[in-house]
């Protein structure tokens, strides 16, 4: 079956994660920066994740520096970023390129699942979301200045559809 389960990224530790370990889970994906202006995103995405995470729902955060370079830091001073002005506790996987030859493949993945703003593949910016079902197949791509709180009725629905599906 065609999903992000077939793809492995590594964590800011440079841990290798096989995505498969998310089956079953609502799976927002995000590509981050620390100092885009977009970053104060992080705190909203965090609070979704707490709210979310006991009911089969995840957020992975894949930091890039293709747009403004706008993020500069190595992994583990991303981490360390992220922990201490937003307190994040969501998987952190390393920097990314998410366009270009070298894009990471799970990005390849996504963008050729969706179009974004003027039906380009591309992504444009930090902070492009893309919902993942509990299948692993993406659902949704959302702009960088959609809000994560905008997400909430997406990933009820989300949820309680898969939900109802394994009961």
């Amino acid at each position: 079956m065609d999903s992000i389960y077939q793809f492995n990224a590594s964590l800011y530790t440079s841990e290798n994660m096989p995505l498969s370990q998310f089956k079953g889970k609502t799976v927002l994906i995000v590509n981050t920066a620390s100092k885009c202006s977009f970053s104060a995103q992080l705190a909203a995405l965090e609070k979704l994740y707490q709210e979310y995470q006991p009911h089969g729902f995840s957020i992975l955060a894949f930091p890039c520096n293709q747009f403004g370079q706008n993020e500069p830091l190595d992994n583990l001073a991303i981490n360390d970023f992220y922990q201490q002005h937003f307190n994040v506790s969501f998987p952190i996987f390393g920097k990314v390129m998410v366009n270009g030859p070298e894009a990471h493949p799970l990005f390849n993945y996504l963008k050729a699942h969706t179009r974004g703003i003027s039906k380009n593949r591309a992504i444009k910016w930090n902070f492009t979301k893309f919902l993942i079902n509990p299948q692993g197949q993406l659902i949704a791509r959302y702009a960088p200045r959609t809000k994560p709180d905008t997400l909430r009725q997406v990933i009820d629905n989300c949820l309680n559809e898969f939900n109802s599906q394994s009961a």
